[in-house]
């Protein structure tokens, strides 16, 4: 994988263009880098795996559509800074908590075992909300599923 961004970059370097790519560096069977021009297609399979009908749902809609947004569009580029987002997240939870923490998640949300593993490593003050019937996006805008009354709660508690 860093052998093709370094060279992608290197390309685009010279050409003055910039080449289009997934959000993740996808392989195929063979162990090829799967390339594309956007994240997902106009249309999902029928057989498309729960969580990307939930992406798609929200990023191929007006719900979470946006021109300039890298979900939304082939914004995803290969000289994007891919190590902002592979480092090892929990390499620091103890230099952050002893400082509240509130990590909220969706009981439905495939995300929601990294909650519940923060949640273990850090130490208190700390507190997880799982919100019922909320999936991943749900958090982003569902105003009906969002705990804005425990995010409240929890900074009068804890901005002192």
């Amino acid at each position: 994988m860093v052998d093709y961004l370094s060279q992608q970059r290197w390309i685009d370097a010279e050409n003055g263009t910039y080449a289009t790519g997934l959000h993740e560096v996808p392989f195929d069977k063979n162990g090829n880098i799967v390339k594309a021009d956007k994240i997902f297609p106009d249309k999902l399979p029928t057989d498309a795996d729960p969580v990307t009908k939930i992406f798609f749902d929200y990023y191929k809609t007006p719900r979470g559509f946006h021109p300039r947004s890298v979900n939304s569009t082939t914004a995803w580029l290969a000289a994007m800074p891919m190590s902002f987002f592979s480092f090892p997240l929990m390499e620091h939870i103890k230099l952050i908590s002893p400082r509240p923490i509130l990590l909220v998640t969706g009981d439905q949300a495939h995300s929601r075992y990294y909650s519940e593993d923060v949640y273990q490593a850090a130490t208190e003050p700390k507190e997880l909300v799982v919100v019922a019937g909320a999936n991943h996006v749900d958090l982003y805008d569902n105003f009906d599923k969002i705990p804005f009354d425990q995010f409240e709660q929890f900074f009068r508690e804890n901005l002192k």
